[in-house]
């Protein structure tokens, strides 16, 4: 006699059907909701930089990894710095 009994094959189909579904809600949820810094309120996926770094810091990074000349790298200090 064939039924909708706890100990077929049906019940196992019925239990990873619920589980993907609400892994898929949970998944879902995680994308439209990301998690942020409480203490800052920062999304956590925002920024690559570490905190704190200055403009100058990036600049130096980029002048030393021969990303700028040198004399683009002194035009864009002096214009940083004279903003200050």
């Amino acid at each position: 006699m064939m039924g909708f009994g706890f100990g077929g094959i049906d019940f196992l189909i019925m239990l990873l059907l619920l589980l993907l579904t609400v892994g898929l809600a949970i998944w879902f949820v995680s994308v439209l909701f990301p998690r942020t810094d409480v203490r800052t309120g920062d999304s956590t996926r925002q920024s690559s930089r570490p905190q704190g770094e200055s403009a100058v810091d990036i600049l130096q990074r980029r002048y030393a990894r021969g990303e700028l000349t040198q004399s683009e790298y002194e035009s864009m200090r002096r214009d940083l710095t004279d903003a200050v």
